[in-house]
């Protein structure tokens, strides 16, 4: 490599620096919720750049919290237990039988390897589930469309005190999704609705979902079609029309919901390719689908 070859390198690097400094400097002090989970854990490599970018997150000042599922790894375990995997509007159907491979699979195994993978970063981690502390406290979710979601739980509180103290301390929160009724009774959330809901709680500045898309489409089919921006009133007409469906109907809600409670803003982003939070926080174009209030479209 030529010299004049090196310094443009080096001039390159400079630049994304100097590109991320006024996006650091805003954030600085506020909290980012992640929903991290699914599809987005299966590519090691890839989940190395999700934790290197919260790891940085937390280094610059930000404080970042991390609510995770695991539906993959759930629906594994099933499977080899020979327990069927049921799901209406996105949803896990959840039986006793279901419902224990559920927290021995979030809160036994995902949770503190995502809490170790960090610590390797050199960040201090805590895990956590919604039994702990009452942080999640539920109750069961009403049947839907006539159908018994079982041991589904509906969030009726967050316990913010705790988040905040951990958070604008020296950790980073990771959050197992499951949630804890008024009898001690586990229930299992989607990850999208609880990472929503303590978005809201601690009147978050950005709530961001990794997923296996580019973001929300009018036309699954058409990569042309992809919504930079939509708002809340958006979202609840795309989910009234069709145009999302299945596992994004609860992220949809989870953002719509979130800007409601004084989220300022929400995004969907693809988790499945490199650094996809640096590529979203720190860079003028940002990628993924926006969701924001009906009044607070960006100029441009």
């Amino acid at each position: 490599m030529t010299l004049l070859t090196k310094n443009e390198s080096y001039m390159q690097k400079a630049n994304i620096l100097t590109e991320a400094l006024p996006y650091i400097q805003r954030l600085s002090g506020k909290v980012v919720v992640i929903k991290y989970g699914g599809n987005a854990m299966i590519d090691a490599g890839v989940t190395a750049t999700i934790f290197q970018d919260i790891a940085l997150l937390k280094c610059v000042g930000i404080h970042p919290i991390i609510v995770h599922g695991g539906g993959p790894e759930i629906n594994g375990m099933l499977t080899r237990l020979n327990i069927e995997s049921r799901f209406h509007n996105g949803l896990r159907v959840t039986d006793e039988s279901a419902m224990e491979v559920v927290q021995m699979v979030l809160a036994g195994k995902l949770n503190k390897d995502i809490v170790a993978q960090l610590g390797l970063l050199g960040v201090k981690a805590i895990g956590l589930c919604g039994k702990d502390a009452g942080l999640i406290e539920t109750v069961r979710k009403p049947a839907e469309d006539g159908v018994d979601l079982g041991l589904v739980g509906q969030v009726t509180r967050i316990n913010d005190k705790l988040l905040t103290m951990l958070a604008r301390d020296e950790y980073i929160p990771v959050i197992a999704s499951i949630g804890v009724g008024a009898d001690g009774e586990s229930h299992n959330i989607n990850a999208d609705t609880v990472a929503g809901e303590v978005a809201a709680a601690l009147r978050a500045e950005k709530l961001m979902f990794l997923t296996d898309i580019d973001g929300i489409f009018m036309d699954r089919n058409d990569p042309a079609s992809l919504l930079p921006v939509v708002t809340v009133s958006g979202i609840h007409e795309l989910i009234e029309r069709g145009v999302l469906t299945d596992g994004m109907i609860p992220k949809a809600r989870g953002c719509a919901a979130a800007v409601t409670q004084g989220v300022r803003r929400t995004h969907i982003v693809n988790g499945t390719i490199p650094h996809p939070i640096v590529l979203e926080i720190f860079t003028d174009h940002g990628i993924g689908t926006m969701v924001c209030a009906d009044d607070d479209l960006p100029a441009d």
